[in-house]
């Protein structure tokens, strides 16, 4: 590409900020206009935004219209994205939908089939799978440098439940069905997909122990087995200081990637303060060979693959069907916490939410 992608992003809060300022460091892709319903938040961003030429739309179907951009980028609130996808599809505009992909399986299903029925292509914002030392770890499996992998860890935890408030969403179970369990695990639940392969059955467990009195669960234990026999587990902590780690064991070593989770937002400095491990063989901690983590930047990688979408009309690893996964395996935990913890396969929740 000579010349950077422009496109278009509705939906001008916080995420969208930082998803601008990490297109800002590209020169793949070009936000040049935004739409939000508010004309003083519309008016705020373009202040903010100045230096990169960005100009707020007056409604949707200006931005819309725009003969220039190629695709649209959507932050609005989950439960919105469908509406705004099938908008964005209409215009024969590619979709870039921050994760999830929808709040509910039926919507992400529907916007995964805009793609055939306009044409269109749509890249879903998983960005984890592209931190550098998933990457790294995922090039190891496929080298067969680990051997048969047999099990995962992946625990992603933050103090979000003892910050809750009745004025916040996530304290309501419809807003954020199981706490920590659709606000973060849905991450590592795209991850383990990535590292384990197609996934059979989930089991979850949840409880509840922050003080503050909320609605929505708080801890979670996810149990995942994969068509090929791996098992893996993602844990959820919404009660203790922030960790992302990921864990990776096979016949011929095992792998540890640790990320600090308080650079989060910056990622181009996630390199710096962050671990990553292999052990070999018999070898125990002591003989570990420290990895060095290549510098990257998650939201400018993925932002980059929805750029190359938009000229090739091929969707990269953040497809939507990706997304559709992560969605699926969350609703099959949330379904085995309603049943006890027994084992709810993925395939029944597709199937299900595909059904009218």
């Amino acid at each position: 590409m000579s010349e950077p992608i422009r496109v278009g992003i509705v939906g001008l809060g916080r995420w969208a900020k930082v998803l601008t300022r990490a297109a800002r460091a590209s020169d793949r892709i070009h936000i040049v206009t935004g739409y939000s319903r508010s004309p003083e938040t519309r008016a705020a961003f373009a202040a903010e935004f100045a230096d990169t030429g960005f100009a707020a739309a007056a409604s949707m179907e200006a931005m819309l219209v725009d003969p220039s951009i190629k695709g649209v980028i959507i932050t609005v609130p989950n439960e919105q994205h469908l509406p705004v996808a099938e908008q964005i599809a209409k215009a024969g505009l590619h979709i870039y939908s921050e994760k999830p992909i929808a709040a509910t399986l039926t919507d992400g299903l529907k916007i995964e089939a805009l793609q055939k029925q306009y044409g269109v292509t749509v890249t879903v914002g998983h960005s984890a799978r592209l931190l550098a030392g998933v990457r790294v770890i995922k090039q190891k499996i496929d080298a067969g440098e680990l051997g048969r992998v047999g099990f995962i860890e992946a625990n992603f935890s933050n103090e979000r439940a003892l910050e809750l408030t009745p004025q916040t969403w996530r304290w309501y179970k419809d807003k954020a069905p199981g706490g920590p369990l659709s606000q973060l695990a849905v991450h590592m639940f795209d991850i383990v997909h990535l590292l384990g392969g197609d996934v059979a059955q989930v089991s979850s467990i949840a409880s509840k122990l922050s003080p503050v009195g909320a609605e929505v669960d708080d801890q979670s234990m996810s149990l995942v087995k994969f068509t090929n026999g791996t098992i893996a587990y993602v844990g959820t902590c919404w009660t203790s200081p922030g960790v992302f780690s990921v864990r990776v064991f096979g016949s011929k070593g095992l792998m540890h990637y640790e990320v600090d989770f308080g650079t989060w937002d910056t990622p181009s400095n996630l390199h710096l303060s962050s671990t990553l491990y292999i052990q070999r063989g018999k070898h125990c901690y002591g003989d570990r060979e420290v990895l060095e983590i290549p510098p990257s930047d998650m939201f400018r990688d993925e932002l980059e693959q929805f750029a190359r979408s938009c000229i090739s009309g091929e969707v990269e690893q953040l497809s939507a069907h990706n997304g559709n996964v992560a969605i699926a395996m969350m609703n099959s935990a949330l379904m085995s916490i309603e049943r006890g913890g027994a084992l709810v396969a993925v395939d029944e929740i597709i199937e299900a939410a595909r059904r009218p």
